[in-house]
């Protein structure tokens, strides 16, 4: 099977977000998604104590490691493929981690907008 094309909300190809611990929807360290991704998991952010407490609040757990899904838990630092509407839900809650733009996925842009995500960009 030939894999297309994926972009970036810069319009480039989009690049890796994390491979330790591995992420993405189809866990090969992208952001890409597709049909059966209804999370959307296009938006790539690094995580943050804060972000992590308040997702846990709102019932999605990425503190406790849950080996039954391959999933390690994540600390803040790790960087992740979050559901771009939950990076949504933060950002009006003032708790958005920040994100790396060139390995956030175009169709991010459907819910949030490129000035929202440029205002919290990874330094560096």
């Amino acid at each position: 099977m030939i894999q297309r094309q994926e972009f970036n909300v810069l319009g480039e190809p989009i690049a890796s977000c994390c491979t330790d611990p591995m992420t993405g929807f189809f866990r090969d360290g992208s952001c890409r998604t597709g049909e059966d991704d209804h999370g959307r998991h296009t938006v790539c952010a690094r995580m943050t104590q804060e972000f992590l407490e308040f997702s846990r609040a709102r019932g999605n757990d990425l503190i406790t490691p849950r080996p039954e899904y391959s999933f390690p838990g994540l600390k803040a630092g790790d960087c992740w493929c979050l559901c771009v509407l939950r990076w949504k839900e933060a950002l009006d809650a003032g708790f958005a981690p920040p994100v790396r733009l060139e390995s956030c996925h175009q169709s991010a842009l459907d819910h949030v907008t490129l000035a929202d995500l440029q205002a919290h960009t990874l330094a560096g």
